[in-house]
């Protein structure tokens, strides 16, 4: 554990509870995709498989329970509950997502740390954690109706990936032997899919104008 990783969990549970109050608060999942709920709800599932049998620390169990929790109540609550679904635009929500599923398990199959159930399922988390953000921003595009806390969801998203590339960068000058590429690479491809978004938003936020995506 170092300021960077801890700082990364933290935005992460920071967009989690922004979006959890959205939905909670304002009885209302506007502007969220629920096709990038169902790939978030996917990676903790197939990326926590060790919970019950790998123990690490109070901490990295408690996380995991937080995470897998959240992306499935979230899910839950887009799909089931009588208001919140009211608000769900599902003609704008069209980004064929399960698309992304295939290649990423493909992928997983492919390139590996170790051919194990759990390992190929690790990796296949990874790949697809790192495009699960692309129904959310095609969403975001075609509504161009972006309210604060999506707009802050989003944000914070890209920010917990930004803050775990530092995390790596640093146990790399200070562990031996830290290389893994798998989660680097996909990390870098993840944090780069934010990078038009975060433009829009630092740019809206300096002209104190409403976030607007260009369509």
């Amino acid at each position: 554990m170092n300021i960077f990783r801890f700082a990364g969990d933290m935005t992460h549970l920071f967009s989690v509870l922004v979006l959890l109050l959205k939905i909670h608060t304002i009885k209302s999942c506007a502007g969220i995709s629920l096709k990038t709920q169902e790939l978030y709800a996917l990676v903790f599932i197939t990326r926590y498989l060790d919970i019950f049998t790998d123990f690490i620390s109070f901490y990295n169990t408690v996380m995991k329970l937080i995470f897998l929790g959240s992306s499935i109540s979230i899910v839950w609550y887009m799909r089931r509950h009588k208001i919140v679904r009211r608000s769900y635009d599902k003609d704008q929500d069209t980004f064929r997502h399960y698309f992304l599923v295939l290649p990423c398990l493909l992928s997983a199959l492919l390139i590996h740390e170790k051919f194990t159930f759990k390992e190929v399922m690790w990796s296949f988390s990874l790949y697809l954690e790192a495009v699960a953000i692309l129904p959310q921003l095609v969403l975001l595009q075609r509504t161009r109706n972006i309210d604060n806390l999506t707009g802050q969801y989003v944000l914070l998203l890209g920010a917990y990936r930004a803050l775990y590339i530092l995390n790596w960068i640093y146990r790399y000058f200070t562990e031996p032997h830290y290389v893994h590429w798998i989660p680097w690479i996909a990390g870098l491809v993840q944090t780069l899919l934010y990078a038009d978004f975060f433009y829009y938003y630092f740019q809206s936020w300096k002209n104190n104008k409403k976030l607007e995506l260009p369509a």
